[in-house]
């Protein structure tokens, strides 16, 4: 294929980042704005060696979930990605996405659940921070970033947030006009409003404004926000200090000029209080199907051990904890840890039951493996960059009953998989959730759980284990360590199992584990863990 060239092609399947795939002789062609099903005529505009990057021309006949696009500007804005396919053909393509990830990047052959839609398509943002700007007439204007650009596309109504963001955007423009304060050029690091950075209360209706500014203060500030405060009925008004030559939206200094400096809400029964600097997922109504869902897969019993990381304001892990004795929740932004605590001390859970830890996943997890701490079920959300390699070592050596795993990514989540599967575990279930309508982003939680030994165990051979009398032949040592790991969480040593071995008479190969010289003491083994050997033996028939 050449640059220009223009072939006719039909719209397979989408890819993950929501273009369409056709195919001319064998080479893949991802073409944006199309649906699969569509035939159109599509323009070569970058050839590569084994694939193209294409443009439509001409939509010849559409594709089933086609449907006209109702908003202005979702193609140079890029918020809405699938605006132009119905609800029903997104879910489906979702529900592809999430499949084609698992299958080509996991190597798993099992299938996807279809996607649970979201309770709501439209107006579902919780939050939302729109950069502020001037238009082409030189007048106050918010909207978002084009594509890979810091060029803002202008919005008046954004039909994924409530209508009074919409309503308090434009006014808030107005009264910017009115008391001559300028939005903010990151190219020249000048003027004063950046961005304006609103969230809502799903369930309480409490409503937050804070305005990110480069600077101290605004020109007539309390005037400013108590007439914002006003007209939109907000709970609470903040400013943000953000004086840094960067495209990070907050700064670290956030004062309150109006109200509490913080909405409440509740989300899967957990009752939350948040500013401007808690993660929170920006669609309550799916977020509490997700929870609801990673509930059910965890099967906490009474008196389970529930290990949280990446926990956020711990949200997942307290809306799990009436049904197990202890939660740690681990999360590092400091902000997020203290409302999770306090979330704790609302419920009037006590500190030994539900403790939030400021620190990096993989460092706590790995510092959980070495104390010895086994977690019965470990829940992960973490970023789209997914686990650490330090996170999925600590999670195999703890070897939790279950793993439960929520990921915006389902690329670095099947590797994730991957690697504990690999490890002795079994994804049970995939099951994709659609927090973010009309775009391309989609949510999933997996069900992992570690396989019994009688099912897999894997056993790294030594040459002495060929070496083996009539009895040892029933069983492996490791085939004994794994069963004991399994069913008491005891980790046993080989001189351990031959001691027990020894004391009923299964007789061992001579020399076998004893010391290296005549004076050296050897340890015992202690009651609790020779009982689990007995069992494991049992087990085996060697009893």
């Amino acid at each position: 294929m050449i640059k220009n060239q223009i072939f006719e092609v039909t719209v397979e399947n989408l890819s993950s980042d929501g273009n369409g795939v056709a195919h001319v002789e064998g080479q893949a062609i991802f073409v944006p704005g199309t649906a699969p099903g569509d035939v159109i005529a599509c323009r070569i505009v970058k050839p590569m060696k084994s694939y193209a990057f294409g443009r439509m021309e001409r939509l010849i006949v559409p594709g089933s979930g086609r449907i006209p696009s109702d908003c202005p500007v979702c193609t140079p804005c890029g918020g809405c990605g699938l605006r132009h396919m119905s609800y029903e053909a997104e879910c489906a393509a979702k529900t592809g996405f999430v499949q084609d990830a698992f299958t080509r990047l996991g190597h798993f052959d099992q299938q996807v659940l279809p996607v649970l839609p979201s309770p709501l398509s439209e107006r579902y943002r919780n939050k939302v921070q729109l950069p502020v700007g001037l238009d082409e007439a030189g007048h106050p204007v918010t909207g978002f970033y084009a594509g890979r650009s810091h060029r803002i596309v202008p919005c008046s109504d954004c039909k994924l947030q409530p209508e009074w963001m919409n309503r308090l955007a434009a006014r808030a423009c107005a009264l910017m006009e009115e008391y001559s304060i300028s939005p903010y050029d990151e190219t020249t690091h000048t003027g004063l409003v950046r961005h304006l950075y609103m969230r809502q209360g799903w369930h309480s209706g409490q409503r937050l404004l804070c305005l990110v500014i480069n600077g101290k203060s605004l020109p007539r500030e309390s005037e400013f926000c108590r007439r914002l405060q006003q007209e939109f009925n907000l709970t609470t008004v903040l400013v943000n200090r953000n004086t840094q030559r960067t495209n990070v939206i907050l700064g670290q200094d956030t004062r309150t000029v109006l109200g509490p400096g913080v909405i409440e809400d509740t989300l899967a029964g957990v009752p939350l209080q948040m500013g401007v600097h808690e993660f929170y997922q920006v669609n309550t109504p799916a977020a509490e199907v997700l929870y609801a869902k990673a509930r059910e897969f965890a099967r906490l019993r009474p008196g389970d051990f529930l290990l949280d990381l990446y926990c956020g304001m711990g949200t997942i892990g307290l809306s799990m904890k009436p049904d197990c004795d202890r939660l740690v929740g681990v999360e590092v932004v400091p902000q997020a840890v203290e409302e999770a605590a306090a979330t704790a001390a609302r419920l009037g859970l006590p500190a030994g039951n539900a403790e939030f830890l400021c620190m990096d996943a993989g460092e706590a997890a790995s510092r959980f493996a070495a104390q010895g701490q086994r977690p019965d079920v470990i829940v992960v959300d973490p970023p789209r960059k997914g686990c650490d390699a330090a996170t999925r070592e600590a999670i195999i050596t703890m070897a939790p009953r279950t793993v439960v795993m929520v990921s915006c990514n389902a690329a670095t989540a099947a590797r994730d998989a991957r690697a504990l599967c690999n490890a002795g575990y079994h994804l049970e279930i995939i099951q994709p959730v659609d927090l973010f309508p009309r775009t391309r982003h989609v949510e999933t939680v997996c069900l992992l759980s570690k396989l019994k030994s009688t099912q897999h165990i894997e056993v790294e051979l030594d040459m002495d284990e060929l070496d083996l009398t009539a009895a040892e032949k029933k069983a492996t040592y490791d085939e004994i360590k794994a069963y004991v790991l399994e069913h008491s969480g005891l980790k046993v040593s080989s001189l351990y199992i031959a001691q027990v071995k020894q004391k009923y008479g299964i007789i061992e190969r001579e020399n076998y584990n004893k010391p290296k010289s005549e004076n050296a003491k050897q340890p015992q083994c202690p009651k609790e863990k020779k009982d689990a050997i007995v069992e494991a033996l049992e087990f085996f028939h060697m009893l």
